[in-house]
């Protein structure tokens, strides 16, 4: 019982290890993309939105039903 109560604990403490460094990872990766750009942004937001052309509209609204119907559930 206690092997199995130290093999559970053990994956408990390694689980933890992992996720601290994936998260430590992901930091350095993005004050690497900071560094490397010289921006405080890792994406350029736009500051104004753009208005889109009917033309676009329309595309869009027909790619939204056919995303809807895709998605529907199947009998």
């Amino acid at each position: 019982m206690s092997e199995l109560l130290s093999g559970v604990l053990t994956f408990i403490v390694r689980a933890i290890i992992l996720a601290l460094d994936v998260t430590a990872s992901i930091s350095d990766a993005k004050r690497f993309a900071r560094w490397a750009t010289g921006s405080s942004t890792l994406v350029a937001i736009p500051v104004e939105l753009k208005v889109l052309t009917p033309a676009a509209q329309r595309a869009l609204a027909e790619a939204e039903r056919r995303h809807r119907f895709l998605s529907l559930p199947r009998k």
